[in-house]
């Protein structure tokens, strides 16, 4: 077991994820005891999701655009699907309406009124939804999620560790070969730090402005930007873990 300042706590992105969902329906769980609340925020709801947006897996491997109008039809509210949505996401035929359920629930349902998926928001602008035995699927602002797939290109390539002196310690490559579900191909250079070596990342992945390290045994590391445009090692330590370009 190496020093907690190198390794953290391993951290399962899919629990995270939860916790943050279930943080967000115990909120909303407090703010029904008021009707009136109730109705003017499923209203708000309804105005501000009127756009268009990406449906995606957590890493937008596949994705697919969606345009939520304001139109009635007869289960629930119209939308429009890009044509292709079905073969990239396939659970997508099935849906035919969308909809606000309860407080913060958008969901997307079948021309019957059935749950295809619910999507809660974790983030401004972001909102997130699990399918049974499917996976967890992101919905985002259209804008914003092009904004993170040009992000996303700036990460594909050679970055280098080092400690807060600024001595690299090891290499690293980050590639666009996807590794399902949602993560990509990360391959070590030779003459790494032990610390590092031991870990071993085999895969990488961008989740809420974060670039996470995996390794075949289920751990994970989480990166997060600093002011200099570095990525940091979390949490923090005296002696810092930190990315860089190369």
């Amino acid at each position: 077991m190496m020093a907690a300042p190198v390794f953290p706590d391993k951290v399962d992105g899919g629990a995270s994820v939860l916790l943050k969902r279930r943080a967000v329906l115990v909120a909303a769980a407090m703010l029904m005891s008021c009707g009136p609340a109730l109705s003017q925020d499923s209203s708000a709801l309804k105005k501000n999701m009127i756009g268009q947006w990406e449906l995606s897996t957590t890493e937008r491997s596949r994705t697919c655009v969606v345009t939520l109008k304001g139109e009635t039809v007869p289960q629930g509210l119209k939308l429009d699907l890009e044509p292709g949505c079905a073969a990239s996401l396939p659970f997508t035929k099935d849906i035919a309406a969308w909809t606000v359920a309860g407080l913060d629930i958008v969901r997307l349902q079948t021309a019957t009124g059935e749950p295809v998926i619910d999507f809660t928001e974790v983030e401004s602008g972001i909102l997130e939804g699990r399918r049974e035995n499917d996976g967890i699927y992101i919905l985002q602002n259209l804008a914003e999620a092009r904004s993170l797939a040009r992000s996303m290109d700036q990460m594909i390539g050679d970055w280098a560790f080092v400690r807060s002196n600024g001595q690299p310690i090891c290499g690293i490559t980050l590639t666009n070969t996807e590794v399902p579900p949602d993560s990509f191909q990360a391959f070590l250079k030779p003459k790494c730090d032990p610390a590092i070596a031991g870990f071993k990342p085999k895969v990488w992945r961008l989740d809420h402005g974060e670039i996470l390290l995996m390794s075949a045994g289920g751990e994970t590391w989480h990166f997060q930007a600093d002011d200099n445009a570095q990525w940091r090692l979390v949490p923090d330590s005296t002696n810092p873990l930190i990315l860089i370009r190369q």
